[in-house]
């Protein structure tokens, strides 16, 4: 019994190790059978070969490493790389070609406006400059900036903006460009020119968003201390995505959606009219209908007071306006901007001439709604007027002026008992001096204005003094 034991526990060791190599082929069959991560092959253009082309030559032109002729060889199984059939197409990896870099032409700056590239120092940013990849462009306050690319798409930035010019750049023989913003805070406003290339790109980025497009109309704005930004969409579609690691130790963006990738594969997609509100940490906000563009009341109004005025129609939900005045229809050349909780806004300083306004209004999460522009002329006339007793006699003299060049103007003197002046008493045109009198005025109250009539460049301009009024007890 003793020995029995003794054999019996000797033989456990081989039974383990037995049973161990039966299970081998089945783990190993186990790890045969288990699905493979899929292998994504690399991404391929076309060439196809002209006389007197070699594989050298297409190197030259074409690839980043003109060694690398020998990948196109080996891919293409080429074996007389001087020697190359006209009209042969060659498959040519997009990640062999070369890209050069784009520029992006400043059109307008107004204000305070730096730029510098990468580290570099800021300098001044003057209107006709040439930025590339690696500018940062900021503007202080009340500075305006914008930038034109190569295809004809704007990039605008108003005040208290900071942006770097991430990647501008153009693929060699695809012709696909790629174009990446990052923004750190304050706004862009973007017109992107349809994309011809299924390859091209646009993006711009924040720290909480990364927002793609392939031709439409938008605005970022990304607010530093909430964390959170605003896509809104005017033309077009925008594909949002969540940026939620936000910049990684070494100060850059995280991974942005690859190049060619299709809208509709964004974590949302932002139609025309729509807005979407992020906070960095959390996926993309979903979208909300943006408010309509507000009404600017009495919009042909010559603005001839010393202050520019706009008055602004109320908007059901709106929070805050936005006014901004600028050189041209689109407002690439701004000069003025401001938000206010009074749909009355004014602004000073304001040199005579034609001027175009944009108006728009926020919704309650801080979303800014559609726009409306608008054409107005500026024209300050100063109208001063006074009016007295002649010394020694019943007559009444009333004197006015202008601080403009008074040629080719005319003045109309209105004297009423009413102050709506419906009903004059005496109402005199084309004076040319700046005075009128008048003669044994009885007892009473009396109301009187002057307006000063100009013809100038074929348009017609009226300025009227306040109405004033006076008492006769004689």
């Amino acid at each position: 019994m003793r020995g029995a034991r003794a054999v019996r526990a000797s033989a456990a060791p081989f039974f383990a190790f037995a049973l161990a190599l039966i299970s081998l082929p089945r783990d190993a069959e186990a790890r045969e059978s288990a699905p493979r991560a899929p292998t994504q092959s690399p991404e391929m253009t076309t060439y196809i070969t002209r006389p007197g082309d070699s594989l050298y030559d297409i190197a030259t032109r074409y690839l980043r490493n003109p060694a690398d002729w020998k990948k196109l060889a080996s891919l293409n199984h080429v074996s007389a790389p001087r020697r190359l059939q006209p009209g042969t197409t060659l498959r040519v990896p997009v990640a062999l070609l070369r890209q050069d870099g784009l520029s992006a032409k400043v059109i307008a700056a107004n204000g305070p406006v730096q730029h510098a590239f990468r580290a570099g120092p800021l300098l001044p940013l003057t209107v006709g400059s040439s930025l590339v990849e690696g500018d940062r462009v900021q503007t202080g306050r009340n500075g305006f900036t914008t930038l034109e690319l190569a295809d004809g798409s704007h990039i605008a930035l108003p005040p208290d903006t900071s942006l770097d010019l991430a990647t501008l750049r153009r693929t060699a023989l695809t012709g696909a460009t790629d174009r990446i913003v990052d923004l750190h805070s304050g706004e862009v406003s973007s017109e992107v020119t349809h994309a011809t290339k299924k390859d091209d790109r646009f993006q711009i980025r924040s720290p909480s968003v990364v927002a793609g497009v392939r031709g439409t109309q938008f605005r970022v704005s990304y607010d530093g201390d909430k964390g959170a930004t605003a896509v809104e969409v005017l033309d077009g579609a925008v594909g949002v995505d969540a940026d939620s690691p936000g910049r990684n130790r070494h100060g850059a963006y995280a991974q942005a959606p690859a190049r060619g990738t299709p809208l509709a594969a964004s974590e949302q997609l932002v139609a025309a009219h729509y807005g979407s509100l992020t906070l960095a940490g959390q996926p993309a906000g979903a979208p909300v209908t943006l408010l309509d563009a507000p009404e600017l009341l009495h919009p042909s109004k010559v603005q001839d007071d010393d202050e520019v005025a706009f008055d602004i129609a109320p908007v059901a939900g709106a929070s805050a306006y936005r006014v901004q005045i600028g050189r041209d229809a689109g407002l690439l050349d701004m000069i003025r901007d401001t938000r206010s909780a009074d749909p009355h806004v004014s602004f000073a300083d304001l040199a005579d001439g034609t001027w175009f306004v944009r108006i728009s209004a926020f919704d309650a999460r801080g979303l800014e709604g559609m726009p409306a522009s608008y054409a107005f002329e500026r024209r300050r006339v100063a109208l001063g007027a006074s009016a007295g007793p002649i010394e020694g006699s019943r007559d009444f003299a009333f004197r006015w002026f202008i601080d403009r060049n008074a040629q080719n103007t005319r003045f109309r003197f209105v004297l009423g008992t009413t102050s709506d002046l419906r009903v004059p008493l005496i109402d005199r045109t084309d004076i040319t001096a700046g005075e009128a009198v008048v003669r044994d005025l009885p007892k009473g109250v009396y109301y009187w204005t002057v307006i000063a009539e100009q013809f100038d460049n074929g348009h017609y301009y009226q300025k009227a003094s306040p109405v004033q009024s006076f008492r006769l007890d004689w």
